[in-house]
């Protein structure tokens, strides 16, 4: 069973069939005049009336298949309405049968009835015509086909058959073979149609999502074709090329457009020529447009069998990010100078060409004095503007030809030419900071230490040049703040020395090559000893006795402190609980232990190994290290309170605020700086104040201590006219190695006890 061709293709497919079944109705409507008239002719010649019917039946025909066709193209299906199109199927269907059942009924009538030659050479001729027609038209609709050749054939095979003549008989067979070669060809031809169809459509397709992609490109598009003329152009092109006062393209050579490019002199002429050169050997390749205003442009070029394809990308914001980028990369974010990093390649350069015109540098380092009491004291944001002041004095200050750099922190760095006296480059940047800056309404009087050296060899290296001015910038904040220094020899010498001890130092701690000294401390009354101060020592092997003023600051620059912490902890614990009586040991803690050791648990440790109660255990911080670490600090020193531990707050007097840390913080003990002992034997102004100080201390319950007393007279003055309770210092003992204080604290502590004996008997 046939079915509708709808089933079987698109829907685009198949109203396009249906369109090419109803077209050229007046072909058909003047081939069924033509059909009417020869069966007309065919009845006058053999005298049949029954023709002269068939004729007009043909007729008649012709004419309803004429209005249907018309009212098929009056009713205008859309190109996807299947619905539609198969409803006129179907009227084609009908009508196409009428039209060959009638030719085959004729060449029936014509064959069996009239039985005239002319008749029937006439019949079979114009149905076999318009077997023909009926491929040629209805090819493309399978079912319309069959149907038709099945109407016209049948009546046609009757015919010769019933004639009885075997040559009638052998003509319908092979008109058997005539239709279904006629069939196949109908078959063939649809394929072909429907291979159009799909071509058009396709090409339509690609056509239109070629439009929409060169329409929506971002980029501007431009192509040349085999000549180099410029055959297609986008409007974003277009656009681009207006703004370098290129109009209308389309069909200009591509060198006259780059002639216009190069006569606005706007763009380089190298970029031009990069790009000419390309384009004339058809290669592939970028190239950059680069406007004198700021718009970078990206020019893709894409070759291929002779024809070119030239993309304009705008790649300014890509360009300007990254040249922003490279400017971060390589400069400071907060002063915009070079950092550290792309200062080591300006200074490479510059002392190359100046060595190479025999000129000499000076190179230094410049370090804000007292920054950091800024930033404690005023926050970070106006520490930052601080600086960014200071970087603007210092461009005042540079002179001409000077590379100035941020280094980090507080740092600067300055490389200059010079001729003549160097330090007269220093003496300007120090002048440069004498008037106080003024940040956010406050005043601020900072001040620049200046570390200088001066090259006149070519082959100094750059690191070579700034570990000298560091070293010279170290001498001169030694020296005293708000100073310049010139490096000289034996700078280098004390470098060297002090990297010697730092290496040394370092295995000294891992070695366990340190010890422990113990200095005494005093009750001024019974002058017993009530406690020992525990210090380490170090002596090398080679340079003997290293001061703790040497190695101890070493420490704290190569972070080992917290190590040395740890380590005396753990030993002045062990000496301390083989000590006779109830002495005490105490040891100092930096702020550097706050943050690199869990002191409670150090010291829960030590104590437990030791079998020491905490009660004879003590630690002694300073003001300096309270103030950097002051929430951890205030923490873990509360944790040692609440055990048990004594705390004291060393060097008193020293710091910035001592006071408001007295009150917050859980001292048992207040050991006064020995600078407030000096005078005291005889400038009573020194003794009242040592006197207040102390009285403070006791007016808060704190165990008194005097650090640093040396003489007789000094004690005599405290033990009459201050309320100091225990005294430290040489005028007692100097620190004594483990071995010694044991000896010394039954010594003084026996005796002690003979004397307060012998006391108690007198007043007893």
């Amino acid at each position: 069973m046939f079915t509708s061709a709808r089933k079987s293709m698109p829907a685009l497919d198949y109203v396009s069939i249906i369109r090419s079944v109803y077209g050229d109705r007046w072909a058909l409507l003047f081939g069924a005049f033509n059909s009417a008239g020869i069966a007309a002719v065919s009845a006058l010649k053999a005298n049949a009336p029954i023709l002269f019917v068939m004729a007009a039946a043909l007729l008649l025909v012709g004419f309803i298949r004429f209005a249907n066709m018309r009212a098929f193209w009056h009713a205008g299906i859309g190109n996807e309405d299947a619905e539609a199109a198969e409803r006129w199927e179907q009227r084609a269907l009908v009508g196409g049968a009428l039209v060959a059942v009638a030719h085959g009924i004729w060449c029936l009538v014509a064959i069996l009835i009239v039985r005239d030659p002319f008749a029937e050479l006439a019949s079979i001729t114009l149905t076999i015509a318009a077997t023909v027609g009926l491929v040629a038209r209805n090819f493309g609709l399978d079912r319309l086909l069959t149907v038709q050749i099945l109407s016209l054939s049948v009546p046609l095979w009757i015919a010769m058959i019933l004639r009885g003549d075997f040559y009638y008989q052998l003509l319908a067979a092979m008109l058997v073979l005539l239709l279904i070669n006629f069939r196949k060809l109908a078959g063939d031809v649809r394929a072909i149609l429907l291979s159009a169809v799909h071509g058009r459509a396709e090409v339509s397709r690609l056509a239109a999502e070629l439009d929409i992609a060169i329409t929506t490109l971002q980029h501007g598009l431009l192509m040349l074709d085999e000549n180099g003329m410029v055959t297609l152009v986008n409007e974003r092109a277009l656009k681009t090329l207006a703004l370098f006062n290129v109009q209308k393209p389309i069909g200009q050579h591509y060198t006259a457009i780059l002639d216009a490019l190069n006569a606005t002199g706007r763009v380089p002429e190298r970029s031009i020529a990069r790009l000419s050169e390309m384009i004339g050997q058809r290669t592939s390749g970028k190239g950059l447009l680069s406007i004198d205003g700021g718009a970078h442009y990206e020019v893709t070029l894409s070759s291929r069998r002779s024809r070119s394809v030239l993309l304009l990308e705008d790649i300014t914001e890509r360009v300007t990010a990254e040249e922003r980028i490279n400017f971060i990369a390589r400069h400071d974010t907060l002063t915009e100078l070079p950092n550290r990093s792309y200062f080591g390649e300006l200074a490479l350069e510059a002392l190359q060409k100046q060595a190479a015109a025999g000129t000499s540098s000076a190179l230094m380092i410049i370090d804000l004095d007292e920054f950091k009491h800024v930033n404690d004291s005023f926050g970070h944001i106006v520490g930052d503007m601080l600086l960014e002041q200071v970087a603007d004095r210092l461009k005042k200050a540079a002179p001409e030809g000077a590379i100035l750099a941020r280094l980090g922190g507080d740092e600067f760095i300055m490389l200059s030419p010079y001729s003549g006296n160097a330090q007269l480059l220093a003496d300007r940047v120090l002048d440069a900071f004498q008037a106080p800056f003024s940040v956010d309404g406050l005043n601020l009087p900072s001040k620049v230490s200046v570390g200088l050296v001066t090259s006149a060899d070519s082959s100094d290296e750059l690191d070579e040049l700034m570990t000298k001015a560091d070293l010279a910038l170290f001498a001169a904040k030694s020296g005293g703040r708000g100073r310049s220094q010139l490096f000289h020899a034996q700078m280098d010498i004390d470098y060297h020395y002090r990297q010697r001890l730092k290496a040394d130092l370092r295995d000294a701690v891992a070695n366990g090559e340190l010890s422990l000294a113990f200095q005494p401390l005093f009750d001024i009354d019974t002058r017993r000893v009530v406690s020992c101060e525990a210090l380490a020592r170090w002596n090398h092997a080679e340079l003997g006795p290293v001061p703790p003023a040497t190695f101890i600051p070493l420490a704290e620059e190569m972070g080992l402190i917290s190590d040395i912490t740890a380590w005396v902890v753990k030993n002045a614990a062990r000496e301390c609980s083989q000590w006779p009586g109830a002495v005490g040991v105490a040891v100092n803690v930096s702020a550097r232990d706050f943050r690199g050791l869990d002191l409670p648990e150090l010291i829960d440790a030590a104590l437990v190994d030791s079998a020491l109660p905490a009660a004879r255990f003590e630690i002694e911080v300073t003001e300096t290290a309270v103030i950097e670490e002051r929430e951890l600090a205030n923490r873990t020193l509360k944790t040692l309170a609440d055990k048990g531990i004594a705390i004291a707050l060393d060097d008193f007097g020293t710091g910035y605020s001592s006071l408001s840390y007295l009150n917050a913080l859980p001292f048992t003990k207040l050991k006064i700086d020995r600078s407030f002992l000096v005078d005291i034997a005889t400038k009573p102004r020194a003794l009242r104040l040592l006197a207040s100080v102390a009285r403070l201390g006791r007016d808060l319950d704190l165990t008194v201590v005097a650090e640093g007393v040396e003489t007789e007279a000094q004690l005599e003055a405290m033990v009459a006219h201050t309320l100091v309770q225990q005294v430290q210092g040489y005028h007692f003992s100097r620190p004594l190695p483990a071995r010694d204080i044991s000896e010394l604290i039954a010594r003084f502590n026996s005796g002690a006890s003979k004397d307060q004996a012998a006391e108690n008997r007198k007043h007893g």
